[in-house]
């Protein structure tokens, strides 16, 4: 029997509205990979996030990362590494979607009655209602300048899980944000010959709990536990309900200064001996004799490696989606690639849910992060089911 409610991608956000769509008593299937998008990521890698943001669901009861600590002997220790990342996020798949289908889904498209789904071994489903929480994975921001150039000469760091093929080889990293700098770091690290080119004049730099020691127990006045924005604004972000209502002159600025570029201070020591430059950006790529590619930059200097490597984030567009039928993707009305989304992330689709990232616009920059799945999962329950779910109801609904 097809479930009342699918599901498409098991991250932290399909796993957030599974969870407490079934503790609401919903029927709900769930389809995807779990936590495949976190498996590509470069091995090595560190969380940024606290230790409250790095929950699912929640930051307190069952599912958080203090429960699997608990139950798993895991370690706790800040920042938290990537591995134990998705070994924590398999531990909440397991509690929460035991019986997850790992099968692809290829296809969602409209049907007279909901939606109808084609799976990647031709099965078809239907459905009255379908909640998208497929990551980020198909966004690279990838600048056009690259576009004419081989893959192995120029790439993003979406591409790479393991940086250590770069050892020995010369590489330029074009960014300034965590992905950029932690890439650099690692890339150092494995041996290669790193340099760093920032556009910005100068690198953001998070000290983690710095603030939050400082001001002791006064500091949950200024900082939302989900870890988003700067003292103060991390309340405002934090707020989603209240966030989401302020007029678009106010979430803008609010919103760009919150997930600013910016590395976590513990990568300074790490990137010591890397040389960065700043205030400088790349006008122009072409492969150099020798197999090597140049980049031209707007002071007119040039720089030759055997690599460059972008680091230049994500641009939402739910249009690279390749399972959205392009007749549904037309009714969903959307703006800059994003999709306006109403109550309970419903878009302009009845019955269509989008969670995650492309929910941003609508709901604000903590829907870009984990910590945003907690607001997702409990606000899509209330809209379904149509009765209020408070925090902390969400109870173990499957066997680990």
């Amino acid at each position: 029997m097809t479930p009342d409610v699918i599901v498409v991608g098991a991250g932290p956000y399909g796993l957030s509205a599974t969870a407490h769509l079934r503790s609401a008593g919903v029927d709900v299937g769930i389809f995807g990979d779990p936590m495949s998008f976190w498996r590509s990521m470069p091995k090595q890698m560190l969380l940024r996030s606290n230790r409250t943001a790095t929950s699912m669901i929640d930051h307190l009861g069952p599912y958080s990362i203090q429960a699997h600590a608990a139950e798993t002997e895991a370690p706790l220790e800040m920042p938290y590494p990537l591995e134990r990342f998705v070994a924590y996020g398999e531990w909440v798949q397991r509690q929460v979607a035991p019986d997850v289908d790992r099968r692809n889904v290829e296809l969602v498209g409209r049907a007279q009655d909901g939606f109808v789904l084609r799976l990647e071994d031709g099965e078809t489903l239907r459905t009255g209602r379908v909640v998208i929480a497929a990551g980020i994975a198909p966004f690279p921001r990838r600048p056009a300048l690259a576009d004419a150039l081989d893959p192995r000469f120029v790439s993003h760091t979406a591409d790479h899980q393991d940086l250590s093929t770069f050892s020995g080889r010369s590489v330029l990293v074009v960014g300034g944000g965590q992905s950029a700098l932690e890439s650099a770091a690692l890339l150092h690290e494995s041996g290669a010959d790193v340099q760093v080119l920032v556009r910005a004049t100068r690198i953001n730099w998070l000290h983690g709990g710095k603030y939050h020691r400082m001001l002791g127990p006064r500091a949950s006045l200024v900082y939302a536990p989900t870890d988003v924005g700067p003292l103060g604004l991390s309340r405002v972000v934090g707020a989603t309900d209240l966030f989401r209502r302020l007029p678009r002159s106010v979430q803008d600025p609010i919103a760009r200064r919150s997930i600013r570029p910016a590395g976590a201070a513990w990568l300074q020591q790490r990137l010591r001996d890397v040389p960065i430059t700043f205030g400088r950006s790349v006008e122009s790529l072409r492969m150099v004799d020798g197999g090597h590619v140049g980049a031209q930059l707007d002071d007119g200097s040039e720089r030759v490696v055997d690599h460059i490597l972008f680091g230049t984030g994500y641009a939402v567009d739910i249009a690279r989606y390749p399972f959205l039928d392009r007749t549904l993707l037309q009714r969903i009305s959307r703006v800059q690639g994003y999709p306006l989304l109403g109550s309970g992330f419903e878009s302009s689709v009845p019955g269509l849910h989008i969670l995650g990232a492309p929910a941003a616009w609508s709901f604000g920059p903590t829907m870009r992060f984990v910590s945003g799945s907690w607001y997702a999962g409990r606000t899509l329950a209330r809209k379904i089911v149509g009765a209020p779910l408070e925090r902390g109801t969400v109870h173990r609904v499957g066997a680990g």
